[in-house]
């Protein structure tokens, strides 16, 4: 059995976007935003997908493009509905039986091919019992005190290259342990970060601004 037959692969999307409205209906390179993580899914070797949705639009894309399609309840589909507890409705609705959880969210369609094999290797070879990507910032952080800036990460004059690094998580990929998915947890006590140094892990869709960055990135890697 290989690994990703150990595998299930939930693709949570909801229709109810306020800031971009359809948003993972929307065509990014001539496809529907979602079918990006549903193809990258085909592309790299799962075959146990699921989407996780409300909306018959965003069903419709799914089960056209061949995987099952689970129907989430309202009350996990609002603002504030957490993206764990759609992933764990998925695990407690389905008979089988896996031993990780491979979260992509569509809002994160980019993703670099060798991606997957660099999470396993580094997720089964030490045993951890999650994984997600993190990605390098060279911003200089502040807060702002009594209308005066206090920097956060650096020194005023300091070079950029020359800051601590710091880190932020780019959603591009989770893999998580199921039995800590039936907890409500996406992130473990072993938790491992993986880096990611590539500009599909700048794209986070959220709004028509975001989108129209990630179409410029598609399009200056698709002309490559």
């Amino acid at each position: 059995m290989s690994m990703f037959d150990k595998c299930i692969v939930v693709i949570p999307a909801r229709g109810g976007s306020k800031r971009l409205p359809n948003k993972n209906i929307k065509l990014l390179g001539g496809i529907p935003l979602i079918a990006h993580s549903i193809n990258y899914a085909k592309a790299v070797g799962f075959k146990n997908i699921i989407v996780s949705t409300d909306n018959i639009k965003i069903k419709e894309v799914a089960k056209d493009l061949g995987v099952r399609v689970i129907d989430r309840p309202n009350y996990l589909a609002t603002d504030t509905s957490l993206t764990v507890d759609a992933v764990r409705h998925v695990v407690e609705t389905i008979s089988d039986k896996f031993e990780y959880v491979v979260l992509l969210q569509p809002t994160n369609p980019l993703r670099p091919m060798d991606l997957i094999t660099k999470a396993f290797q580094n997720i089964v070879a030490d045993k951890y019992s999650s994984l997600m990507t993190v990605t390098r910032t060279y911003r200089k952080f502040g807060k702002i005190v009594n209308n005066s800036f206090l920097p956060y990460n650096y020194s005023i004059g300091q070079r950029s290259q020359d800051l601590d690094p710091l880190y932020y998580e780019n959603g591009l990929l989770y893999i998580t342990k199921v039995d800590l998915v039936l907890k409500g947890e996406l992130i473990g006590d072993r938790n491992f970060c993986l880096i990611i140094d590539h500009p599909f892990a700048t794209v986070d869709i959220d709004n028509k601004d975001d989108f129209e960055y990630a179409e410029f990135i598609l399009e200056k890697y698709n002309s490559k």
